[in-house]
């Protein structure tokens, strides 16, 4: 099951959009170092299909579906082979990204001076750090700079939280 996002419709999603065009025009798009040639060449399409249509567990659903993973991947003790569940983690967490800025941008837009952290989904063993941002709230300015300036990395912020988190953010 993929995260809960409890304010996504149409206007998060236009925001939402926008960041993704923004990222793609200054050559910004995150592209994991997992993707095959199919993977690369379709990402940006599919993420944008889901944004605009569907969530993470359709996109997932989409890179199993044409194979958009390399079946190993280079370590630096040789060679891995890349798990089963890396479409889901790609998908859950460039969505969610995506979602926490289009919300983030929305807020902005409609002068709403804070956003609320949320656990989206339930995790087995959910880590302190991310446990300690659940109910918090912060400024949307400096979570969509945050997000925006560490594509595939993690925020300094920990939102959204590390993979397999849940966290994301909603109005309050």
């Amino acid at each position: 099951m993929g995260i809960v996002y409890e304010d996504l419709d149409e206007e998060t999603r236009e925001y939402m959009l926008e960041e993704l065009q923004r990222d793609i025009k200054d050559d910004a798009l995150y592209y994991s170092s997992r993707f095959n040639s199919k993977g690369k060449a379709n990402w940006p399409e599919l993420l944008e299909n889901a944004i605009e249509n569907y969530d993470d567990e359709w996109l997932a659903k989409q890179l199993r579906k044409i194979g958009a993973m390399k079946s190993y991947e280079k370590k630096k003790s040789g060679g891995a082979k890349v798990p089963k569940n890396a479409p889901k983690m790609l998908a859950e967490g460039q969505f969610n990204r995506f979602y926490i800025r289009g919300l983030c941008k929305r807020a902005i837009e409609e002068g709403i001076s804070e956003v609320e952290v949320y656990r989206g989904k339930q995790v087995r063993n959910p880590r302190p750090k991310s446990q300690k941002l659940v109910g918090e709230r912060f400024d949307p300015k400096r979570i969509l700079q945050d997000v925006r300036n560490s594509k595939g990395e993690q925020t300094d912020l920990g939102i959204p939280g590390g993979p397999n988190s849940g966290i994301t953010v909603r109005l309050p």
